[in-house]
């Protein structure tokens, strides 16, 4: 298809004449949420931003190279947040401003999606009054062909003096045609003085009716466009009641899944691991002549504090794959749209559901994602109730205790996990009441439903392995201070051992335990959960090095130290508390506020212990009766 030509911006790189070979471009992407924006970045440049169905998740400045075009230029692609228009006032919204208006790119890709051009063209005109070069990608063209809409792209292009390209990022099509076309725009002769179309031009107001001409001289849309099947999808999912039924029942199936897929790859796991130390690590420590004490380090404190987080890769693997699943499948907003009118009971809306969802996988980038909510009193709000959203890392504990302590039924450790989401959910009720009034708001909700889309096979196993490896880089050296500090303090002052209860380890549990017996924690679950608060990503690591085990023996020494209502005292608190350093230090950024940041860590640790006591004296007291 021929395009219309593009000149570069006035604010791209100094080259003189045409000599375009050896300079270098910045190109960003802008578009509306659920545009397939951040999937499109990632076929461009072959990076991995994460990919959904959701607004808010792009929520740093993603950049990555694009191919090189040949000739010496460089392109460097920008992936900017989801915005709806111009004028918003959200967090992602002013960064999207601000970048244009203090750094602005020199060729805007516009992403639209082409089965919602209707609604998306708006903002298409908005940034052609800004005087920038710009390209207008029509992703998920194939979808829309699929609905029956037909779109003119040579005579839209013509129309708006600027490139119109069909493009599916999901399955590959267009690509190289987008391209080339940048390519082509990068080697054009600089220093013209000729307006080419797409050059900065200055802005003009919109012509009255304008988007609506356009639509109706190169846009078909069928009547009655909404798929029947989406209705009937619809009819079912949104219902007050039985929408409400499927959504608890698809997350119980995610826990069911979570649990029989991944325990026996996990045992396998340390299998290896510890057929890996005895077969090749001690022997090859001994070989070396390496001295007992620094031995007894590497073995009993790295290795074992190392080796029980790494079995637990691949329960992070199969959780974002199935995370990554209903998120591309279109259900995520649905599910905001069902729990809209509960969350306004609470002072939030369908939006804090969601980033409650994505705090499933982390609760960082939920606290980030609240820049999508434009009104500050619900942001501070829902960075109130995100960090009890059960997280990956929390998952792992809960995973290991229920696999020990609650093994039969088959159905039971699935049925401990789904428990615990319902009370991370109560949590989040609990502390929505009690500070609404605290953060009132009155911010609008505007959701637009995204059709039901089959999720791609190869986008969710990619969102698995990254997040997985994502997991790697960032907690390792968490985890290998982590490990090398719980085996100094079980072994020092030197001559202490683990059992000898002369440790520094075991005066700290016995100076905590006037203030965590009561709720169930002996001395070795006390220290273990000051480690847990740096990162709950190494908790069981600190635990293996505590009770001197490995990882594949963690179950059974912690069996013999602990009754299994103290098991459920535990994961209580370890879910309520503080989630780690990681999460506090994104309620500062985002907040602004050390008061704020106080106030939900002080909040979090008290929930934490009422709730704890509760379950473990009341629990108690329901066993003595008995």
């Amino acid at each position: 298809m021929p395009s219309s030509s593009l000149s570069p911006s006035c604010h791209g790189s100094p080259v003189q004449g045409g000599q375009s070979h050896g300079a270098g471009f910045q190109l960003a992407l802008v578009g509306m949420p659920n545009t397939g924006k951040s999937t499109l970045f990632n076929r461009l440049t072959g990076g991995h931003a994460q990919i959904a169905n959701w607004p808010g998740l792009t929520v740093e400045l993603q950049r990555g190279p694009l191919p090189d075009d040949g000739h010496g230029s460089s392109y460097e692609l920008v992936d900017l947040p989801g915005i709806h228009d111009l004028s918003g006032s959200s967090e992602d919204e002013a960064l999207v401003q601000r970048f244009l208006r203090d750094t602005p790119p020199d060729l805007l890709v516009v992403v639209l999606n082409a089965s919602q051009i209707n609604s998306q063209l708006r903002l298409l005109l908005q940034l052609r009054q800004l005087g920038l070069p710009l390209l207008a990608a029509l992703n998920m063209s194939d979808e829309a062909g699929r609905f029956g809409i037909a779109i003119d792209h040579q005579g839209l292009s013509q129309a708006l003096g600027l490139p119109v390209l069909p493009v599916s990022a999901k399955r590959n099509q267009g690509i190289a045609e987008l391209l080339q076309t940048l390519h082509q725009w990068g080697e054009r002769p600089r220093g013209s003085e000729v307006a080419l179309p797409g050059s900065p031009q200055p802005p003009v107001p919109v012509p009255e009716g304008w988007q609506q001409e356009l639509l109706t001289r190169f846009v078909t849309i069928p009547e009655g466009l909404l798929h029947h099947r989406t209705r009937l999808m619809d009819r079912l999912l949104l219902h007050p009641l039985l929408g409400l039924g499927i959504f608890l029942v698809m997350v119980l199936v995610v826990f069911q899944l979570l649990y029989a897929v991944t325990t026996p790859l996990q045992d396998l796991l340390g299998s290896a691991l510890d057929w890996i130390q005895t077969r090749w690590l001690v022997p090859g420590l001994q070989s070396l002549g390496c001295p007992d004490g620094l031995q007894r380090f590497l073995v009993d404190g790295l290795w074992l504090g190392v080796g029980t987080v790494a079995t637990f890769l691949p329960l992070i693997f199969v959780f974002y794959v199935l995370i990554a699943s209903i998120e591309d499948s279109g259900y995520l907003p649905r599910a905001a749209f069902l729990m809209d009118g509960f969350m306004h009971w609470l002072g939030l809306d369908g939006r804090a559901f969601v980033l409650q969802v994505m705090g499933f996988g982390c609760n960082v980038p939920s606290i980030l994602g609240t820049r999508v909510i434009r009104d500050r009193g619900m942001r501070l709000l829902a960075m109130l109730c995100l960090p009890f959203a059960l997280c990956q890392a929390r998952l792992t504990v809960f995973i290991f205790m229920a696999g020990v302590f609650f093994p039969r039924p088959w159905w039971a450790p699935g049925l401990v996990l789904f428990s615990f989401y319902l009370l991370s959910f109560a949590a989040a009720v609990i502390t929505g009441l009690v500070f609404k009034r605290a953060y009132p708001s009155d911010g609008a909700f505007v959701l637009e439903l995204p059709p039901y889309r089959a999720p791609s096979l190869t986008t969710i196993l990619r969102r698995g392995w990254s997040s997985m490896l994502n997991f790697m880089v960032t907690t390792r050296v968490f985890i290998l201070v982590g490990a090398a500090a719980i085996w100094l303090l079980t072994n020092l002052p030197p001559g202490a051992t683990e059992a000898s209860g002369t440790s520094l380890a075991a005066g700290i549990g016995r100076f905590f335990q006037p203030l965590l017996g009561p709720i169930g924690m002996n001395p070795e679950l006390t220290v273990s959960l000051f480690f847990g608060f740096i990162a709950k990503e190494i908790l069981l690591g600190a635990m293996a090095v505590i009770y001197g085990t490995t990882a594949s023996g963690l179950g059974a020494a912690i069996q013999t130290a602990i009754t299994p209502l103290q098991s459920l005292s535990f994961m209580t608190f370890v879910l309520l508390y503080t989630p780690c350093l990681g999460t506090v230090a994104a309620q500062l950024q985002e907040s602004k506020s050390r008061s704020f940041t106080l106030l939900s860590l002080g909040w979090s640790l008290s929930l934490a212990w009422v709730m704890a006591f509760v379950v473990y004296q009341v629990g108690g007291w329901i066993l003595f009766l008995r």
